[in-house]
C-alpha cells in the first residue's frame, strides 16, 4: 500500500491542471460519481469536488466518495429510491437554486453519469431558467461499469452489433412505454435501469416480440463495490432469479448474449489455473 501511496502522491502537469474546471461562486457543477468504486471517479470529479463548499449527493454516492469533500463543506442528502424520497425532485431543484444564490459553489454528485437516467438535464432547465451557471462532469455510467467488474463487454462483434440503455422505472399508470420490438432483436444488448421491480414485465414483453427466453441475463447488485454480487440466469427464468437470490436496488440487469462471456472467461480461468497448478506439482516432484 506504502508503494501505491507513494506512486499516487503526484503533482500533476500545468498543461493538466490547467484543464480542471475552476467552480466559481454561485455556480453548480453536476458532476458523475460513477458506478460505486471510488477508483473510477474521473480527475475532473474529484478536484471539483474538492472545491464545493456544498455536495448535494444522491442515494447512490457512496459514503467513500462524499468524504472527499473539504472538511468545511456542508453536505445534503439528496437521495431518491423508489417510493421514498429524503427529497423530492422539486425539493432538490430548489436546494442548488437556493445554495447558488447564496453564493456557495455547489456540487450536484450523481451515480454514474448525471445525463444518463440521472435527471441532470431536469436540474440543468431549472439552472438555466434562474440564470445559474453550471458545470458538467461526465461520470463512467453503471451499464459499462457493472459489465465490465462482471466479467462481459456491452459490445461484441459476434454477439451485438449495438447496445441499447433502457429505464426499466414505471413514471405514469402503471405502464412501461418502450420499443419493445426493437429492444427483442437479437443482435442487441439491451441495460435496463431501475427494473428489479419490473422484471415480469420486462421478460414477458421481451419474449413476446420474440425475444427467445433462454436468452442469457446479468444481473448486478451493488455493481464495482465491494458488495457486489453478480447472478445469471436467462430471460425466462428472470423473475424468479431476482427472487430467489433476493437481489435488491440498485441492480444492474443486462440482456443478451454478451452475457455468456462471462461464464465461458470463468471458465477459462478455471482451465488455466488448473493447468497452472498441475505445472507446480510436477516441477516440485
Amino acid at each position: 500500500m506504502s508503494d501505491l501511496n507513494n506512486m499516487v502522491n503526484v503533482v500533476l502537469p500545468s498543461h493538466i491542471m490547467s484543464r480542471i474546471p475552476q467552480l466559481q461562486p454561485g455556480q453548480v457543477a453536476l458532476v458523475g460519481a460513477g458506478p460505486g468504486d471510488p477508483g473510477l471517479l474521473t480527475l475532473n470529479a474529484l478536484m471539483l469536488i474538492q472545491q464545493a463548499d456544498v455536495l448535494v449527493c444522491d442515494r447512490l454516492v457512496s459514503d467513500e466518495i462524499a468524504a472527499l469533500k473539504p472538511a468545511k463543506a456542508e453536505l445534503i442528502n439528496a437521495g431518491k429510491s423508489c417510493k421514498e424520497h429524503v427529497l423530492t425532485q422539486d425539493q432538490t431543484n430548489q436546494v442548488l437554486v437556493d445554495q447558488a444564490k447564496l453564493g456557495k459553489r455547489v456540487v450536484r454528485l450523481k451515480g454514474g453519469d448525471p445525463y444518463i437516467f440521472g435527471r441532470g438535464g431536469e436540474e440543468v432547465e431549472v439552472l438555466m431558467d434562474n440564470q445559474i451557471e453550471s458545470i458538467i462532469v461526465p461520470g463512467i455510467t453503471a451499464a459499462s461499469g457493472c459489465s465490465a467488474y462482471a466479467g462481459f463487454p456491452l459490445t461484441h462483434r459476434d454477439y451485438a452489433q449495438s447496445v441499447t440503455l433502457a429505464t426499466g422505472h414505471i413514471k405514469h399508470d402503471g405502464k412501461l412505454e418502450l420499443d419493445w420490438k426493437a429492444l427483442a432483436s437479437n443482435d442487441r444488448t439491451v441495460v435496463f435501469y431501475m427494473g428489479l421491480n419490473n422484471a415480469q414485465l420486462i421478460s414477458d414483453n421481451l419474449q413476446a416480440q420474440g425475444r427467445g427466453g433462454d436468452t442469457p441475463v446479468g444481473l448486478i447488485e451493488r455493481g464495482t463495490t465491494l458488495q457486489q454480487r453478480t447472478v445469471f440466469t436467462t430471460l425466462s427464468e428472470l423473475p424468479q432469479a431476482i427472487k430467489d437470490n433476493g437481489l435488491k436496488p440498485p441492480t444492474m440487469m443486462i440482456v443478451g448474449e454478451v452475457v455468456s462471456i462471462a461464464a465461458k472467461n470463468a471458465k477459462k480461468a478455471a482451465q488455466n489455473a488448473e493447468q497452472s497448478n498441475e505445472q507446480n506439482t510436477l516441477a516440485q516432484a
